[in-house]
């Protein structure tokens, strides 16, 4: 029996972008550049273990609007398109540097990938990642959780605990319209916990969630065995809590692996370094210049003082990496095991999109590491939550503490000088929303269409991307937009539907555009 766990968890999770009346939108490039970079290489690392029979466990959450764009007919059609013009974009690479050997094996070794990518996207899942993880679910190697409705920030909702309910029961009826089955875990948005917010989890059958370190260890009481197990809420949800040493060692730019110079640089990339009529075709139609994902540098010296990358060299050092996390948290758990009951766990949550598209060698991290916890010793398990629970059922109680990710723990980054102005208007619009689901109990109908566009709406404007992107400074009016569009959509929406002047021709507009969560009730709001 293995000394003890490691809880791995990808959080997963872009805001739902999708502009159908522009042909090449610039913020829809996240979602493409996240496929391309991140989610198709973690399926091909999950392929490889399966073909070569190696034993893996992880968790990984998927954002509803994420999921609601994987299965879009029209992302999907735009994500196969942005492939093609990256082989295009690799195969002229290949072209213009066969006078640069060095060079050149770097544009190859970037067609064969993109290649790679587009038989994997194309051929083996039928452009619906959806299907990829799905699959990997069922085998019972990888616990898909899920996460608020659109990732609203839940403390700052507490307001109208109808708008809470809302986002968890909408997130869950999605999960199982794509999975097929309910889900047992969710992320909630940013690590927000509220307490007595488990109590709604509890009511949607959802098993667990996790944590930052402070909202489980400032718990009340005290928990006997700090992160290293779960606790229960008193609705019975179990809580885990974030690792912080094991985290660092992987989210840190400075300390942590993936700053170290032999990993390739994220920020010189030939959409910027290259001529401008050049890259032209593969940059946004306007001119502006963005990351094409061909980079040719490795982490060394300034920006204009860059050594070139070596694939190989990056290769060994993922794979020492990977060896050294796994030696530490051998050590973690042979000092913490002495002291406890059962078996620790370690949880190491990240951002999905760390692996891939800023780490580059992050997804062979993972291979490397999966491999070596396999093959290499049996000090250690990988586990995921409801495997550990269904080990020990029986855990301490606690009302664990308000608490999130993020700048000093406690919601600051979505509720500061930049985003703040925000707030006022989404609690008026939750509070019209639920006026709205009270008074019209049955519908059908052009006011049901209202009705429900106006629920995916303020979903829409709550999405806690907004507020964060106000909050670092960057695409600030497209997050400004966005929330205004939705609030001043929801406002008019309320409106004619309290006047009895539904406009058709508006409503499908924005139906057309903001087609998230087909099957959604907007009675929800009534409870």
């Amino acid at each position: 029996m293995p000394r003890g766990y490691l809880l791995l968890v990808l959080h997963t999770h872009l805001p739902f972008v999708r502009h159908p009346e522009d042909d090449d939108f610039l913020e829809e490039d996240w979602l493409y550049e996240a496929i391309l970079e991140t989610y198709l290489p973690l399926i091909e690392v999950f392929e490889r273990l399966e073909n070569d029979g190696v034993d893996w466990r992880m968790t990984i959450s998927l954002t509803p609007p994420l999921v609601s764009m994987f299965a879009d007919p029209l992302l999907q059609d735009r994500a196969r398109r942005h492939i093609e013009r990256m082989v295009e974009l690799a195969e002229k690479e290949v072209r213009r540097t066969e006078n640069q050997s060095a060079f050149n094996s770097i544009a190859r070794m970037y067609l064969e990938n993109f290649k790679r990518a587009r038989t994997i996207f194309v051929d083996h899942y039928g452009s619906n990642l959806v299907n990829g993880f799905k699959r990997f679910q069922d085998s019972g190697k990888l616990e898909i959780i899920t996460c608020a409705a659109t990732h609203g920030f839940l403390p700052l909702m507490e307001i109208h605990p109808a708008a809470v309910r809302a986002q968890i029961k909408v997130a869950v009826e999605s999960y199982k319209r794509h999975f097929g089955r309910p889900p047992r875990g969710i992320w909630l948005p940013e690590c927000g916990y509220q307490p007595g917010h488990d109590w709604i989890l509890q009511e949607n059958g959802l098993k667990f969630f996790f944590l930052e370190t402070h909202g489980l260890l400032f718990a009340n009481p005290r928990p006997r065995y700090g992160v290293y197990a779960p606790v229960f809420c008193r609705s019975g949800v179990a809580a885990f809590g974030r690792d912080m040493e094991s985290s660092k060692q992987v989210w840190s730019s400075i300390d942590g692996y993936p700053g170290d110079f032999c990993y390739r640089d994220f920020y010189r990339d030939i959409g910027f370094d290259l001529d401008f009529d050049y890259v032209r075709p593969y940059i946004h139609h306007n001119g502006t210049r963005i990351f094409t994902g061909i980079k040719y540098y490795r982490i060394t010296g300034k920006t204009n003082d860059k050594h070139l990358y070596d694939p190989w060299a990056g290769k060994e050092k993922a794979a020492m990496h990977a060896g050294n996390f796994m030696f530490n948290r051998q050590q973690q758990i042979n000092y913490v095991a002495g002291g406890m009951d059962r078996q620790p766990v370690i949880v190491a949550p990240y951002d999905a999109e760390l692996f891939g598209h800023w780490w580059y060698e992050g997804p062979q991290w993972l291979e490397f590491l999966f491999r070596k916890m396999h093959f290499d010793q049996d000090e250690i398990k990988m586990i995921t939550p409801s495997e550990y629970l269904a080990l020990y059922p029986r855990n301490q109680v606690c009302t664990p503490s308000m608490s999130s990710w993020g700048w000093k723990g406690y919601s600051e980054v979505w509720l500061e000088g930049s985003n703040d102005w925000i707030y006022r208007h989404l609690h008026q619009a939750e509070e019209r929303m639920i006026e709205l689901a009270r008074n019209y109990p049955h519908s059908d109908g052009l006011l049901q269409r209202a009705l429900n566009q106006a629920a995916r709406e303020l979903l829409l404007a709550q999405s806690s991307d907004w507020a964060f992107i106000m909050k670092t400074g960057t695409h600030v009016p497209y997050a400004v937009k966005r929330t205004k569009n939705h609030i001043l959509r929801f406002t008019r929406l309320y409106r004619e539907i309290r006047n009895n002047s539904i406009t058709q021709d508006f409503l499908s507009g924005i139906e057309g555009k903001d087609n998230i969560f087909p099957e959604i009730d907007y009675r929800i709001y009534a409870s």
